[in-house]
């Protein structure tokens, strides 16, 4: 039997239209000091509007502000009248 060294999952970063980054993987998450932020999941939604109250994680705040990305290509396109 061989003894092979076992390789990390990928690191995936997803961003969600009008929304967060989902992050999933093994990473550290640090704050602007550079302390680690502990992780409570294996999967987490960092926010990128700006607006949680828990940040860097997202809270759903972006719903109540109205927060649009410019990700146009992963949102479905509007009916034209």
């Amino acid at each position: 039997m061989t003894d092979r060294p076992v390789r990390p999952a990928p690191v995936v970063l997803t961003p969600c239209a009008d929304g967060p980054i989902l992050v999933r993987g093994e990473v550290e998450i640090r704050d602007g000091a550079g302390q680690i932020v502990p992780r409570r999941r294996a999967t987490v939604a960092l926010c990128r509007c700006g607006a949680s109250a828990i940040k860097p994680f997202c809270d759903g705040s972006h719903k109540a502000i109205g927060f649009r990305t410019d990700d146009e290509g992963s949102r479905p396109e509007e009916p034209t009248t």
